[in-house]
């Protein structure tokens, strides 16, 4: 079994969404699907209707803070059935616009508070503002997060990894040293997979991401690590399974 621990499968058009899903299951890639905003969280909902496979997660991105900064009650009710929360957190590297970063950290930190009262995993978007979360993580006690996607400084990388949080490698590691030498960094026992589906590889290629990619992304971070593909997709899923183990929502189907 793979693991897929962060991608947004609403943003598949419908006439993909199909072709996407037999992917997964045929490649037996556990899927979280994070969420955006509410509207993003409902299409999810119904695709893991759909598939096994997919384990649905609620947050507001960074990008969509503003917009629910002033109603956080609203959104209770999303929180509470969500079995882990994300995509949540601070962007200060695409965001550039300073004055939105107050609504971005309200945001955050009222799910990081949610998170505490319900002991629940947090999915965490950190870009060009890694120095920001650490101490709002240590603030509200966090004990369990996923780090999607690092690329920031490395002493801050070794911090969160001194408290346990682990860090999913995604499509960049086949195309920038730069990630490469991060998933070196990155401590084995906390190393974990994604794709940002559909667009992480997109973003970098102009291709839309398919699940699929992650057998190659699984590949090429053995090749990096020194080991074999078998002993990298188990490392994977073991380090997946340690960190959901009290939490059965985010086990997905048997494996066998």
């Amino acid at each position: 079994m793979l693991v897929d621990a962060h991608a947004h499968l609403d943003e598949y058009p419908d006439d993909v969404l199909e072709d996407a899903l037999g992917e997964i299951e045929g490649r037996r890639i556990l899927t979280v699907s994070t969420a955006m905003d509410i509207s993003s969280y409902e299409r999810s909902l119904q695709i893991a209707a759909r598939c096994p496979w997919v384990i649905p997660t609620f947050g507001i991105h960074p990008w969509k803070a503003p917009e629910y900064a002033h109603r956080l009650d609203s959104i209770r009710p999303q929180i509470a059935w969500s079995p882990m929360l994300g995509e949540i957190g601070l962007d200060h590297r695409y965001v550039e616009e300073a004055s939105r970063y107050s609504a971005q950290r309200v945001v955050f930190e009222f799910f990081l508070a949610e998170a505490r009262a319900r002991d629940t995993i947090v999915n965490l978007h950190t870009s060009g503002a890694e120095a920001e979360v650490l101490p709002l993580l240590d603030r509200y006690a966090v004990r369990r997060a996923i780090v999607h996607w690092y690329d920031g400084p490395l002493h801050i990388l070794r911090a969160m990894a001194e408290r346990g949080f682990y860090f999913t490698v995604g499509v960049e590691v086949l195309y920038s040293p730069g990630i490469r030498a991060i998933a070196r960094e990155i401590p084995s026992r906390l190393l974990l997979t994604e794709t940002d589906n559909p667009g992480g590889l997109k973003w970098l290629t102009g291709r839309r991401g398919m699940p699929s990619i992650l057998g190659t992304v699984v590949e090429r971070l053995a090749e990096v690590r020194g080991k074999t593909l078998h002993e990298m997709t188990h490392l994977i899923h073991e380090n997946f399974t340690r960190l959901v183990q009290n939490d059965p929502g985010l086990l997905g189907p048997p494996a066998s």
